[in-house]
């Protein structure tokens, strides 16, 4: 749904392997097998009672098999020449044996014959020196965390379906991967415009100072001119505040950003001030949806419906004039009952009525943060399960993981795009003009 990348292209670091290579040779060797021979493999493992998957199944024998041969092949590259060949008499090296070592793959636990040279130069590469686990398993331990299991959690799970043994430190570990991961995404280069932005954050417990309190995350949303949707940043603070606010909207502005046209958001303490004394042209429009919600926690079940219909006035209003006729009238049938509606919409009125301004293509884009509490949705669906976070740092940790696990299902690195966009562009261009990079 939304783009997490490194700047513009999908961040790939320089060891990571070639996703197409790998497939490609997994297909290569697959075709290679010959069908009668897997049935004799299928046939003699039934016969010898051997299952086909788990610790001491026929494909952990097939991955310890395909492991000691790539070892072997990258031995011979290593050496230039092949075991028992006379070309390697006077090289000043040959082959020294091997040692034994146990790693864990996605298969189970295998224990694996690992070759050695004389000089001790030799460094393979498909299982390094001093790593215990190859193929997927950072891969598989990342995708449980960025789903919300904890450490415990997924050290059973590991020893449960893959018979791993990984403790909860080196679980930790792995996942303290992303750290220079995060630096980089909070630190990339931004877009110069962004029609439109949202902000909305959650709350989370976090311990600070021996105590547990409770934090914002707070996330910001930017819909490109393409209509694509990318996670600017996650903040997480205590307190909120216009001194806050000015430094988390710094911080984009030195990162490339230089013009907003709406900034919608739902009445978040001092972000108005900030967002006019940052970007001063910028439109701060409050989310309608919230300000209905706020309104509908004064009123009584039995008159929720009526009340609804009465607001639906509101916001629908073909002006501001007429918008502030159906409030008046709202106030004459129900203030008197429920005072508590009427101030919440008086108080957000400033930041509702630009949206009376605009047509309904993009009246449709601005109503509700919706955008984004899609997003918030799945991130409370992860944070819940911990009771608190020990730091910042853990809980930005899982925030950014479930960022990239939402991105990867939901379109991938480029986000997905906005319905009705191309009539909501054009009249932005009318309404803002000579502000949108055409």
């Amino acid at each position: 749904m939304i783009n997490t990348a490194v700047g513009k292209d999908t961040h790939v670091s320089e060891n990571q392997p070639d996703p197409d290579g790998e497939t490609a040779a997994a297909r290569r060797l697959a075709e290679a097998l010959d069908p009668s021979a897997i049935d004799a493999l299928l046939a003699d493992a039934k016969a010898a009672g051997t299952p086909i998957d788990g610790v001491d199944g026929l494909l952990n024998q097939m991955t310890k098999a395909v492991l000691e041969r790539s070892l072997q092949t990258e031995m011979t590259h290593h050496l230039g020449y092949d075991r028992d060949d006379p070309a390697g008499h006077g090289t000043g090296n040959s082959r020294n044996g091997s040692s034994t070592k146990k790693v864990a793959t996605t298969n189970g636990p295998v224990t694996i014959s690992v070759p050695r040279d004389r000089n001790g130069e030799f460094e393979p590469q498909i299982v390094p020196k001093r790593a215990r686990r190859v193929g997927q398993i950072d891969e598989l331990v990342l995708s449980c965390y960025a789903r919300g299991m904890s450490t415990r959690d997924i050290e059973a799970h590991l020893h449960e379906v893959y018979g791993v043994e990984a403790s909860r430190e080196l679980i930790s570990n792995i996942t303290d991967v992303v750290t220079d991961e995060i630096e980089i995404w909070r630190n990339r280069p931004v877009d110069e415009v962004y029609p439109i932005v949202y902000i909305d954050g959650i709350r989370i417990k976090i311990r600070d100072k021996a105590a547990v309190t409770i934090k914002s995350a707070h996330l910001v949303i930017g819909v490109d001119v393409e209509g694509r949707k990318h996670a600017l940043g996650c903040w997480i603070a205590e307190t909120e505040g216009a001194k806050f606010w000015h430094s988390v909207l710094t911080q984009l502005r030195n990162r490339g950003l230089r013009d907003i046209l709406i900034a919608c958001c739902d009445g978040l303490s001092g972000l108005p001030d900030a967002i006019t004394s940052v970007f001063p042209d910028t439109v701060v429009q409050t989310c309608v949806v919230h300000v209905i919600r706020n309104a509908m926690r004064f009123v009584s079940y039995q008159d929720r419906k009526k009340i609804v219909k009465s607001m639906r006035t509101i916001y629908t209003a073909p002006t501001v004039e007429a918008a502030e006729l159906a409030l008046k009238d709202l106030d004459t049938t129900w203030g008197r009952q429920y005072p508590g509606v009427i101030d919440v919409w008086q108080r957000a009125w400033g930041e509702f009525i630009p949206f009376l301004d605009y047509p309904p293509e993009l009246r449709r884009i601005v109503y509700t943060t919706n955008a984004i509490e899609s997003i918030n949705f799945q991130l409370r669906k992860i944070t819940k399960t911990r009771g608190h976070f020990p730091s910042d740092e853990a809980a930005m940790k899982l925030l950014y993981l479930g960022l990239r696990n939402i991105s990867s299902k939901r379109g991938g690195e480029s986000g997905t795009g906005t319905h009705g966009w191309k009539t909501a562009l054009n009249t932005l261009v009318v309404l803002f003009p000579g502000r949108l990079p055409l």
